[in-house]
């Protein structure tokens, strides 16, 4: 598999709250995760950088291959430690109280990935039915679409669309969706923060990342088409294929 995590401040916001990375642990498996931090002065990055630190930790333990059903215990166990972590923290540290984190966290192996996330940072699938939203926003805004009062279409321009409704850490307990899909040869996930799926339109992410272009060249474009639109956010982005690298092109994978 090939894979790449990348991460921009943006065009108007002081510091990067984002958080995330890509991470193997000893059988070769991997763990891709997007984190968007939410506080106070700077809280917002220690949210997010608790979530990324605590999974990173216990995915470089792991020493045995998981099974699909192994892999989403593993998910619900460890975010649902790393929300009470980041509400301990809140709790224990004045400046950091109220803050929280979506999470959107991918474990790829050859047979399958295994897929949770909480807020609104979401996963993308490319496959052999097309390129679709894999996870579902935890945002006030989609719960108006679900509800019918408003259309996806106009959603894209609310001006509370903002507002999330479910984050890691701001309560004690949380709810995690998760799921499971099979990941084959030629497959691609994108997880990202709002600050790219806010700026960047579903089919202009699917015609860059569909394009002949090495990983690396696909995940800058794609922040700087956010950026191009404003880039009012910080913008990040873990992009996976499923595929093997062609040794004479090596050096463009």
């Amino acid at each position: 598999m090939l894979a790449i995590f990348k991460t921009d401040k943006g065009k108007v916001r002081p510091h990067n709250e984002d958080n995330g990375g890509i991470f193997i642990n000893g059988q070769g498996e991997m763990l891709a995760i997007v984190a968007d931090g939410m506080g106070g002065h700077k809280a917002g990055e220690v949210a997010s950088g608790i979530a990324v630190n605590e999974l990173k930790g216990h995915w470089q333990e792991v020493d045995t291959s998981l099974s699909p059903a192994e892999a989403e215990q593993w998910l619900q166990d460890h975010v649902t430690e790393v929300n009470k972590k980041i509400f301990d923290h809140s709790k224990e540290n004045l400046q950091c109280e109220g803050m929280g984190t979506t999470i959107v966290t991918a474990i790829c192996t050859d047979r399958f990935a295994t897929v949770a996330n909480v807020g609104d940072s979401r996963c993308y699938v490319m496959n052999d039915q097309g390129y679709n939203q894999l996870t579902e926003d935890h945002s006030f805004v989609n719960e108006l679409v679900k509800t019918g009062q408003i259309s996806p279409e106009d959603a894209v321009h609310h001006p509370r669309k903002n507002i999330v409704l479910k984050a890691a850490g701001t309560q004690e307990e949380v709810e995690i969706d998760i799921k499971t899909i099979t990941f084959e040869e030629g497959d691609k996930i994108m997880l990202c923060s709002d600050g790219l799926s806010d700026k960047v339109s579903k089919a202009e992410m699917e015609e860059i990342l569909k394009a002949s272009l090495a990983k690396e060249e696909k995940a800058e474009r794609l922040i700087v088409l956010a950026n191009q639109y404003g880039g009012e956010d910080n913008i990040s982005l873990a992009l996976i294929e499923y595929g093997t690298c062609d040794e004479s092109r090596c050096n463009e994978c």
